[in-house]
This record gives C-alpha cells, structure tokens and sequence, in this order.
C-alpha cells in the first residue's frame, strides 16, 4: 500500500465519516442522556460494530452477504425498524421532558449504551455497501493482501471513532447549555425526527 493510494482513500473515508448518520444521531442523544462516560462507551459500541464491518468485508465475506438478496433485506429491516424505535423512544422523552442531571443513568446503562451503538452500525447495511463499494477501487487483485485490505477497512473505523468520540467532548464541555431542559427536549425532539427519518429512508431502499 503506497501513500499515493492511500492518501485519496483516506480523503472519501474522512468525508464519509463527516457526513450525519445513524451512528452520530446516537451517540448525541447518549452523551446528552448519560454524560461524557455514557457517550465515550457508545462511540466504543459504534467501532466495534464497525470493525466487525470493516473485517468481514475485508476478509470477502460481505460480498457474500451482499450479494444473498434475502439476508441483506432483512437486515435492511432490521436495521429500519431499529432505527425507528430508537426514534420514538427520543420522542417520547422529547414529549414527556423529565430529565435527570447529565452523567445520571441507571445501572447498566453504559452497557446499554455500548450495545445500542453496536446495533446502530451492524444493522446499517449502507455501512457494509460502503466498505463493499469503496474499498474494490483501491485494492489490485493479485497485488493486494489481505493485510492492505484490512488497513483501509479499519481506517474507517479508527476514523469514525475519533469523530464521535470528539462529538461527546463537545457535549461534555458544552454541557451546562445542554443541561437546560428547553435545549435537551429540542435535542431529543430533532434526534428522534432524524433517527424515524433515517429509518424510513432505509426502509424504502
């Protein structure tokens, strides 16, 4: 792998990881619900679904995932329906606008919080297209290994991981401000707008 291939492909993988998804919409609403902890173990769930990602389609085997019509729908569903829960659990807390203090969750909610960002990723199949559509542009077969395959699989993932986790310090050192009751509820409100919106759009692929 030459810095010549490698510098465009970590180019698309910034913008890639810059534009609003799924992942992001969640790891807000975890930062605001539990705090910077909470939000720092769902950015950990998010990469590790990400890596799963990244290896299995590194490895070959999400092409035989994408390629099965079957399984990919139903993960697509899967992954719609999620979405949409997640959705209305957002907007249901909008409505109601009973907040604890920042930093307060319950027990278990950081292992809650880690689980939900896995799902958020491995039930967004437009994550294993993204790897099954970009990475085929920078590997050469017979050229390639599997150890350059994974190098620009895992990029995405390191990639990602730093961008929430920079997300959840801003929440953090905002958080007086998004303490407030009026911000937290208009949080919820768009978060949970924007997470039935991305569920929909899944759904209708």
């Amino acid at each position: 792998m030459t810095l010549a291939t490698y510098a465009p492909y970590l180019a698309i993988s910034v913008a890639l990881v810059l534009a609003p998804g799924p992942d992001t919409a969640v790891l807000l609403r975890s930062a605001l619900v539990g705090g910077r902890r909470t939000g720092l173990v769902t950015a950990a769930g998010v990469f590790s679904g990400n890596m799963l990602q990244g290896t299995v389609a590194a490895l070959g085997l999400g092409a035989l995932l994408a390629e099965s019509h079957v399984l990919f729908t139903v993960l697509r569903w899967v992954g719609a329906a999620y979405l949409v829960v997640l959705g209305i659990q957002a907007l249901r807390a909008a409505r109601r606008g009973a907040y604890a203090a920042l930093g307060e969750v319950p027990p278990g909610g950081r292992r809650r919080a880690f689980v939900t960002g896995a799902l958020s990723n491995l039930t967004n199949p437009k994550v294993l297209v993204m790897y099954l559509s970009v990475l085929p542009q920078f590997l050469t077969p017979g050229v390639t290994g599997v150890g350059d395959a994974l190098l620009l699989a895992w990029t995405v993932a390191v990639l990602g991981v730093v961008w929430l986790v920079a997300l959840t310090l801003v929440v953090h050192r905002a958080r007086a401000w998004f303490s407030r009751r009026r911000v937290r509820r208009a949080s919820d409100a768009v978060t949970g707008v924007a997470l039935l919106g991305f569920g929909a759009a899944l759904a209708v692929e």
